[in-house]
């Protein structure tokens, strides 16, 4: 009885491992996910928050992903550089990103990194601020 249960073993374990190589690989998406960013919230000259951002760089099907995911570091740099010379700032929120900026800097950028034809779209997909915080008062009105 237990030579039996082996084969019953051993054939099982063929099967397995037959089903197993005849798995296609997973095809890999034509992006680059940076790592977060976090870009500074400045009002009137100060530091008041960091939101950290979460961005997918889309690609054309005829780019060289592998070569792109190499540049990741590069693709975040420009990003902390341009956060940096001009805040990404929301008026009145101190807990988000002006995304339609973000993604126009970017993408100027990314262009200019991955060569011409490479890039199809920036995608903000996450953002999350360092600290939650109330959105600035309103000053008052000085009287003369």
């Amino acid at each position: 009885m237990s030579k039996r249960l082996l084969n019953l073993a051993a054939l099982l374990l063929v099967l397995a491992s037959g089903a197993h190589a005849a798995d296609k690989p997973k095809a890999v998406g034509q992006y680059v996910d940076l790592q977060p960013v976090a870009m500074p919230i400045v009002i009137d000259g100060q530091l008041v928050n960091y939101v950290f951002v979460y961005v997918r760089i889309n690609l054309t099907s005829g780019a060289d992903v592998v070569k792109l995911r190499d540049r990741e570091p590069a693709f975040r740099d420009a990003l902390v550089r341009d956060a940096h010379r001009t805040p990404f700032v929301v008026p009145g929120n101190w807990e988000r990103i002006d995304e339609a900026k973000l993604v126009a800097a970017l993408t100027r950028d990314a262009t200019a990194i991955a060569g011409p034809g490479a890039l199809n779209s920036v995608v903000v997909t996450a953002q999350a601020p360092r600290k939650r915080m109330m959105p600035p008062r309103p000053q008052a009105p000085t009287s003369p």
